[in-house]
């Protein structure tokens, strides 16, 4: 099927400036009005392709049952964004949201702006579009900020000028990605929120990470209790750091002399202040009376 040409939105900013370029170079006006950028095409759905780079993996079926039925009702209302790759077939820049709900909804052809992109330009605008719309969950989000790094050669920098975000936030989105599969995974289900992700970034363990989480997860910690958590499990590891100083010499003589009438099970502990404690474990009293007896 044939696409034609229909108006888009802004007709009489349009016709104005199809009418000052048929002014100007003599053209016929009809050609004008169509190779104007905001002139939309109705193309086949059957002649459309998903977007190969589209950043959201998953799709809501309910919402797009929603839309569908929305779509029956009031047609589509922004038209898709398309590239044409080859003849009668067109690739999805933005919009594949509205195109699979088109689809639900039986419609033959929807209205999209036709874009010329080469397969770089594709991505980023592909990304930076589901960016703006802010509909991507958190991890999504991050996910697509690391593309546009990794595959449009973008710094921190540069990315958050092309998405209209802060520097911070583009870093603070990043970080989520060096949290376990686990955690990213509860993120994009709701189950933990980014603030409770930022917290667990405090700590450096994943295991202590999930462990964690699990327990967030279970209890229904908010963020502040959260917190609470890992600093106590920051100031438990920071005193065990301090209690496993190198021992003074005269330590290991006890231990020697100590140790060899409970088969060695005996364990110290010393803070870097001097403080500490001996703990000896015995399997009967035999042993007890035998260490007695040397001590004295």
């Amino acid at each position: 099927m044939a696409k034609k040409n229909v108006l888009g939105k802004g007709l009489s900013a349009l016709i104005a400036g199809a009418v000052e370029n048929y002014n100007s170079t003599g053209d016929n006006l009809n050609d004008v009005i169509k190779s104007s950028p905001a002139a939309v095409s109705e193309i086949p759905v059957d002649e459309i392709v998903p977007n190969p780079y589209q950043p959201r993996a998953t799709f809501d079926e309910e919402a797009l049952e929603e839309l569908a039925d929305s779509i029956r009702t009031l047609g589509i209302i922004q038209p898709l964004t398309l590239r044409q790759i080859e003849p009668h077939k067109y690739q999805i820049i933005s919009g594949e949201r509205r195109f699979r709900a088109s689809r639900k909804a039986g419609l033959a052809s929807v209205p999209a702006y036709i874009r010329k992109a080469d397969d770089g330009a594709m991505l980023e605008m592909a990304i930076v579009e589901n960016i703006q719309r802010e509909n991507l969950d958190a991890i999504e989000t991050a996910l697509s900020f690391q593309r546009l790094i990794d595959e449009c050669n973008l710094t921190q920098e540069g990315m958050a000028q092309r998405v209209g975000k802060k520097r911070a936030t583009v870093a603070n989105y990043l970080r989520l990605l060096k949290l376990p599969e686990e955690i990213q995974k509860a993120i994009k289900l709701g189950k933990v929120s980014v603030g409770h992700a930022k917290v667990l970034l405090g700590l450096d363990d994943p295991k202590l990470q999930l462990k964690l989480c699990d327990s967030l997860v279970s209890n229904d910690w908010s963020v502040r209790q959260l917190e609470q958590k890992v600093s106590n499990v920051l100031k438990a590891k920071e005193q065990v750091e301090n209690e496993s100083t190198e021992l003074p010499e005269v330590f290991y003589a006890v231990i020697e002399r100590i140790g060899k009438h409970f088969s060695d099970r005996i364990s110290v502990k010393r803070s870097a202040k001097g403080s500490g404690t001996i703990t000896i474990h015995f399997d009967n009293d035999s042993q007890i009376e035998n260490f007695l007896k040397d001590i004295e």
